[in-house]
């Protein structure tokens, strides 16, 4: 089994929703593939266990989440050791918080551009991840 690891800023939104979508996906599809997540500076003040767009999204889908419910969590320097593929969801936030915390991985990281709630609205950013989630697992696939 392979390990995707998605990353975000606060591993409560974004990151939450592309690894829980893409294990849903992945198996669904036969994919030996899994997915992580991990935030690259974690708010402890976020309200708990992952963002209220995130579960409805996912509700609305028809996937459970009852598993995922924990704290989000930092990345580390393991995270990114285990990880056969990562993701950054925001490149103009994110590579730069790698380039400080975690320079000698950037080469490995693949970064989308799907902007957090001070950007895009949620109705925006979902579908972002889901057509972005979907293509990654069809390059995964292709492999």
């Amino acid at each position: 089994m392979k390990n995707v690891l998605f990353l975000c800023t606060g591993n409560y939104y974004r990151s939450r929703y592309a690894e829980i979508l893409f294990n849903w996906k992945a198996h669904a599809s036969g994919l030996a593939w899994r997915a992580d997540s991990r935030g690259l500076d974690p708010d402890p003040l976020n309200p708990g266990y992952m963002s209220g767009d995130t579960m409805a999204a996912l509700r609305n889908l028809g996937i459970p989440f009852d598993n995922y419910l924990r704290s989000p969590l930092p990345v580390s320097e393991n995270d990114f050791r285990m990880a056969h593929h990562v993701v950054a969801v925001k490149e103009a936030e994110h590579r730069p918080m790698i380039e400080e915390k975690f320079p000698t991985w950037l080469d490995r990281v693949e970064f989308w551009h799907v902007h957090d709630l001070d950007y895009w609205e949620p109705e925006k950013a979902i579908p972002t991840l889901d057509r972005e989630v979907a293509g990654l697992v069809e390059r995964l696939m292709a492999r």
